[in-house]
């Protein structure tokens, strides 16, 4: 078996290993992210909608930058979201934020009924610089 080339953000190492998953794998010029929800540094999530999809994308923003990408480098996102139909608009305001300019990437979103606790989980497959 091939060994993963695992990337992890600063300070958030034992989170994941207490957790036994890897934040992203780098493999094949891509690097591919696991899903990352609105937790604090302690895993507990944020109570408020908005802050949580905020918290989400600085978590997923650190392990782009341990790679040496940014959200631009981003090709496909997938989105689960607890109720969509009561939470999506409050969502899909904070994302300017932090998506950038078109062309965008592509894009699944999916409605679930279990986050372990948090409202929306973010899952990403981004392009590795070159060089």
């Amino acid at each position: 078996m091939t060994q993963r080339d695992v990337v992890f953000p600063p300070g958030r190492q034992a989170l994941y290993e207490r957790n036994r998953y890897s934040p992203a794998i780098r493999s094949n010029g891509f690097l591919f992210v696991s899903g990352q929800v609105g937790s604090r540094e302690d895993g507990s999530p944020k109570p408020d909608l908005e802050a949580q999809v905020r918290l989400a994308f600085a978590n997923l923003n650190a392990i782009l930058g341990a790679a040496g990408c940014t959200f631009a480098d981003v090709v496909d996102v997938t989105v689960f979201i607890v109720d969509p139909e009561s939470k999506f608009d409050t969502i899909w305001k904070v994302l300017p934020e932090f998506w950038g300019d078109a062309p965008y990437p592509t894009l699944t979103g999916i409605g679930v009924t279990w986050l372990y606790g948090f409202q929306f989980e973010i899952k990403v497959i981004a392009k590795l610089p070159q060089g």
